[in-house]
């Protein structure tokens, strides 16, 4: 699978649980180390887990796809997804306000959101 079909997928998954605010980062130019950025916020740490476990559990299921590497945890308020060419991260709203990521990978475009039904 391409790394920008995975980074939608990634966000249509985050969506299916009511994720906040989520942007999809090309840091392709920007970055050796990976293609996207997917950054969603949950408000809570049973959100954070629920968002979490529907990317990990439909893509493992749906496309036999596991994460590399996962780090972090809801007690942190922020979980790291390691897909490779695509890195997800899922924040309460606190921690997303003080690391800004969007503003350190500024330069990089954000993959437009298409208002489409929610992948199941």
């Amino acid at each position: 699978m391409d790394s920008r079909k995975l980074a939608l997928l990634c966000r249509a998954y985050a969506e299916n649980k009511k994720a906040e605010n989520i942007v999809v980062l090309d840091v392709r130019e920007s970055s050796s180390v990976t293609d996207y950025f997917v950054i969603a916020t949950g408000g809570s740490e049973p959100h954070l887990r629920a968002i979490v476990d529907e990317i990990i559990q439909k893509l493992k299921d749906e496309h036999r796809l596991r994460p590399r590497a996962v780090d972090g945890a809801v007690q942190t308020a922020w979980i790291v997804l390691d897909y490779f060419d695509v890195i997800v991260h899922v924040m309460r709203p606190d921690v997303r306000e003080k690391y800004d990521l969007e503003s350190l990978w500024g330069d990089a475009p954000r993959l437009k959101s298409r208002r489409r039904a929610a992948v199941k």
